[in-house]
């Protein structure tokens, strides 16, 4: 039996395993999973995708380009995207530091599957 599609997801997070059990979850719950470790691919996979791409996941804190960059970027040329943080840092040492906005979601770290497709579709729900 084949899960329904319920959107894709472009997921970068530098760490491996964390990103890996994101994906699995993700893929469990019915979406579409493009998986990258570093921002720079995030913005590879949105330009060559044919498709719509529904929601960015994407770690706060990464080498290179933040997580909040990334999704400035992408949200340049994708206006309709939803946009979704993780960190393992609290929301106010986030927010205090300027890593993100009040107004931003943000998942937690470590997380539950149920939290995590909790805030997705969350997330999703605020771009329509």
């Amino acid at each position: 039996m084949r899960i329904p599609d319920h959107g894709r997801i472009t997921l970068i997070e530098d760490e491996e395993a964390v990103r890996s059990l994101t994906r699995e979850i993700l893929e469990q719950h019915g979406y579409t999973v493009l998986e990258g470790a570093s921002p720079a691919e995030g913005l590879d996979l949105a330009s060559r995708h044919p498709g719509p791409i529904h929601l960015l996941l994407t770690d706060v804190v990464m080498p290179g380009m933040s997580g909040r960059e990334l999704g400035e970027r992408l949200l340049a040329s994708h206006p309709h995207l939803g946009v979704l943080y993780m960190s393992g840092y609290s929301e106010e040492t986030i927010s205090h530091h300027g890593f993100l906005d009040r107004d931003v979601l943000l998942v937690q770290k470590p997380f539950t599957a149920t939290n995590l497709v909790g805030k997705v579709q969350e997330a999703l729900g605020r771009r329509a």
